[in-house]
């Protein structure tokens, strides 16, 4: 079985590995693309959790503000995840083996569990207490959880850059 490292290699070295490694234009294009998608997601999770916490969007009720605003986190995490699985292509052997990137997997993953916590506990009931302020505790921990993975996820992003 190849070790880590060689399939690293291997994932540089495929087609679109190359492509992008020996363009110009192409990181910098995807980067960019990536860096809009993930404000996206953030920017819209943020939105979501901020209403958790009663700070912003106080008068909407939690389950008609989420469903406005999920499908466009889901589309634009949909994007960050192709872009950034281009990006890691060009470079692979690098990536694989950062501590900012592992950190920001790390981070996501995180995040993920937080949401699904969120969503089969206190949002399972949001129909009970979805226009309440103050939410429920476990909204608010979970919303400020949430800020708080995502803040993360984008310091750890932007770390990758100066460690490779």
């Amino acid at each position: 079985m190849p070790d880590y490292q060689t399939i690293l290699q291997a994932i540089q070295d495929s087609p679109p590995g190359q492509a992008i490694a020996s363009s110009p234009w192409m990181f910098p294009t995807l980067e960019t693309a990536h860096v809009v998608a993930l404000s996206l997601v953030v920017g819209s999770i943020a939105m979501l959790d901020l209403r958790l916490l009663g700070l912003g969007w106080r008068t909407h009720p939690v389950d008609r503000l989420a469903r406005q605003i999920l499908p466009w986190t889901w589309w634009a995490f949909s994007a960050a995840i192709v872009t950034g699985a281009l990006m890691f292509v060009s470079n692979a052997t690098l990536y694989g083996v950062n501590l900012a990137f592992q950190l920001k997997f790390a981070l996501i993953a995180l995040a993920g569990f937080n949401m699904i916590y969120f969503h089969k506990t206190a949002f399972a009931r949001v129909a009970e207490w979805g226009g309440a302020l103050p939410t429920p505790p476990a909204a608010r921990i979970a919303g400020a959880a949430s800020l708080v993975f995502w803040a993360s996820v984008v310091a750890a992003g932007r770390w990758i850059g100066f460690t490779l």
